[in-house]
């Protein structure tokens, strides 16, 4: 490292220092603010939004033509595009999130002692949540509103490519806060695109008290190789739909292709396509049919390739079972039954989101039980895996993991909480 780079990493870190305690202050007076002024806020930022739509589109625009330049994949620019009606959602999104009951000082366990000693246990904010994503510039409002509402603070780092679309949505926020009375510290995103910034952010234990990163493989296996912070995340969404013997053909094609194309690049989407063999002939055709003309790309294993419907099937390769494509690609299987398709999964999924077709009322709830997976989902597309489909709102992702939270994150999930204990002047014996 030159002694130029060294001053200004030392630069970076004293202006990341200041944007840490700026955040922690800021957290410490939305923990005590009135739940009203917290949704005052979010309601005015929702305004905003709508009242400079014109501006954040103008700086999403600046954005896609670098990234087309670039050359980003069709799945990212999906991902980072904004449109009217996206930013609409957005603002509905916060409205939402402002619509639902304070998540903050409830209730959630209260007893009696022998003793006389009163204890309560409420939820309580988590502090200052570090939000590091890639591409989707709406996650700056999700994630701001979020957090907002639980009463935390945050510190965004979005991707370098939606800087300027987040920016302007940034303002928004910030400009929701301030109509509210709140400090505009409570949102902030990182001063610098530079990659370094995100490593040091890794490192302030002492500002922030959770990471979440939102994002590929690659930035996933990043923050929890180097973060000094907990961290609450998933690495894949590599999502299968599985069509029993007993599914109606009908409801299995609608659901496949939902599930796979309605948007290839969402983490929701089907990566896998498992059927049983005894369904193949009356099922899959038509399923690839319709997977084909929606332009899908479709792999199989050998049954699936001998099929002969007049569909191009690639020969699927072991890795495609291990593929997150986010793209108009899907792997398919035949398999021999239930406890196949189970074991299947269980070896090749990412505990993320998982679907069962079918009529066997028996089947689904083996498979509902049996498989390991954050969401399970029966006779329904795994593109409802989603915090807003399940009526929090918004969602900052879908955790795979199995402390704190798991499936999708809102407001609530972003609580902890304390045990408050009244006495009249016990003393232990």
């Amino acid at each position: 490292m030159t002694v130029e780079s060294a001053l200004l990493r030392d630069d970076l870190v004293s202006e990341m220092a200041i944007l840490g305690r700026a955040a922690r202050n800021a957290a410490s007076e939305l923990a005590l603010a009135a739940p009203e002024h917290r949704d005052a806020a979010l309601r005015a930022a929702a305004g905003f939004l709508r009242s400079q739509s014109e501006s954040i589109l103008a700086a999403n625009a600046a954005d896609m033509a670098a990234a087309n330049a670039k050359g980003l994949s069709s799945a990212m620019l999906d991902r980072l595009l904004l449109t009217a009606d996206r930013v609409e959602a957005m603002a509905k999104g916060l409205e939402s999130i402002a619509a639902f009951p304070d998540p903050l000082g409830r209730i959630l366990e209260e007893r009696e002692r022998p003793n006389g000693l009163h204890i309560t246990k409420i939820s309580v904010p988590l502090g200052v949540i570090g939000i590091i994503y890639e591409s989707r510039p709406n996650v700056t409002a999700d994630a701001g509103g979020l957090c907002l509402k639980s009463g935390n603070a945050a510190i965004l780092r979005g991707g370098s490519e939606s800087a300027q679309s987040s920016g302007a949505i940034l303002d928004c926020l910030q400009a929701g806060l301030r109509q509210a009375g709140l400090p505009e510290a409570a949102i902030q995103c990182l001063p610098t695109t530079d990659r370094a910034a995100v490593g040091i952010m890794l490192t302030m234990n002492d500002s922030i008290d959770l990471i979440v990163p939102r994002g590929g493989r690659g930035l996933i296996e990043r923050v929890q190789r180097e973060s000094r912070i907990p961290v609450m995340a998933h690495l894949d969404g590599i999502c299968h739909t599985y069509i029993h013997a007993a599914a109606d053909a009908d409801m299995a094609r609608e659901i496949v292709l939902n599930a796979k194309m309605r948007r290839t690049g969402v983490c929701g989407a089907t990566e896998t396509l498992l059927i049983d063999r005894s369904a193949t002939e009356s099922h899959l055709p038509a399923i690839l049919k319709s997977l084909d003309k929606a332009g899908c790309e479709i792999r199989g294993d050998e049954t699936v390739q001998q099929l002969n419907i007049g569909v191009p099937v690639k020969a699927a390769v072991a890795a495609d079972w291990d593929t997150e494509y986010l793209d108009s690609i899907i792997a398919v299987k035949v398999v021999e039954d239930l406890d196949n398709a189970i074991a299947h999964i269980n070896r090749h999924g990412s505990q993320h989101t998982e679907a069962i077709v079918t009529g066997d009322e028996a089947a689904a709830t083996q498979f509902l039980n049996r498989v390991d997976a954050a969401i399970v989902i029966h006779n329904a597309s795994t593109q409802y895996a989603d915090g807003g489909e399940f009526g929090m709102g918004a969602e900052i992702g879908i955790s795979t993991g199995k402390l704190h939270a798991r499936g999708p994150v809102g407001a609530d999930q972003l609580t902890s909480y304390k045990y408050i204990v009244r006495g009249s002047g016990q003393t232990r014996p």
